[in-house]
């Protein structure tokens, strides 16, 4: 999976469990309805779809801005904020698409029950150039951040996480590595407010991590440091101490910490292949927790 390195420490951001997280959180009305899947894997090979959302009550209409396409299938790809959905990234994906409805397991999907998404940082330019001039579909900003795609079989969008609203999707709008004090600010008091921030550690993570100047920030503010500290409490010590960059301590020290973190992540549900992800752990040794 794609990561992002910090520019202080060069360690790696694990994007993609917190943008899973992400959409977990933005959808988090309608969690009865639907099926999240991290990481699908299409074949023994490299070959995996980012997010999968399947709807389990397929009339259900979603009434968030970037679900309103969605069908049975909804398949989404994500690149971390300094990466790009590239041309070549939007056919990769589309023929994930066709390979899903090939699998064994899905053999009751249609083509027509698929949406595909594409999640970036930026306006889509290149992308979206590509398949009007190329391709002759229709590109639309529908609302802000959002430009759906008209004239493939398959519903399409395409999605600048920035330019999204920060009321209706604070989750994904704030997966960001250029966020101020003030946002970080109000992102924490949303978590807090949800009192849920053990659940969504991943995404704590990598947003303490790509903000590190914005987070001392933060910390100078008179009456913002001790309810950050709290959330970190929740989270985990592991959580707190990645996230404030105590991460200088003996080799030892850092694999008590990974350890710890995975612990904790596995009495929270998560996956462990996500948990892959957040500490690097290999596979086999975090399933061996779990037993």
């Amino acid at each position: 999976m794609e990561t992002t390195d910090t520019p202080e420490k060069g360690k790696p951001i694990q994007w993609h469990p917190a943008f899973f997280q992400a959409i977990k959180l933005e959808l988090d009305e309608y969690r009865h309805v639907l099926e999240f899947i991290y990481d699908y894997q299409l074949t023994t090979g490299p070959q995996r779809i980012d997010v999968v959302v399947i709807k389990k009550t397929e009339n259900i209409h979603i009434k968030k801005n970037f679900a309103a396409i969605f069908r049975k299938d909804n398949l989404l790809e994500y690149k971390s904020p300094d990466e790009y959905i590239s041309v070549k990234d939007f056919y990769k994906v589309y023929g994930y698409a066709c390979q899903y409805i090939q699998l064994e397991e899905n053999k009751e999907v249609d083509i027509s029950d698929l949406t595909l998404s594409f999640v970036e940082s930026r306006y889509p330019q290149e992308l979206i150039k590509h398949l009007t001039e190329k391709r002759n579909f229709t590109v639309e900003e529908r609302c802000p951040g959002i430009y759906t795609v008209e004239g493939d079989i398959i519903p399409i969008q395409l999605i600048d996480s920035r330019k999204l609203s920060a009321e209706e999707n604070l989750w994904l709008k704030e997966l960001d590595n250029r966020l101020t004090a003030l946002q970080m600010r109000r992102l924490t008091e949303e978590i807090w407010r949800l009192g849920n921030a053990a659940q969504i550690a991943a995404y704590i993570n990598a947003i303490m991590q790509a903000n590190q100047k914005s987070l001392e920030e933060m910390y100078k503010m008179s009456d913002s440091a001790l309810t950050l500290d709290e959330v970190f409490v929740k989270v985990g010590a592991a959580a707190r101490w990645e996230a404030r960059g105590k991460a200088e301590g003996k080799a030892e020290g850092r694999a008590e910490g990974k350890t710890e973190i995975a612990r904790n992540a596995l009495s929270k549900g998560l996956s462990p292949e996500m948990i892959r992800d957040i500490t690097g752990l290999d596979l086999e040794t975090i399933k061996a927790m779990n037993k």
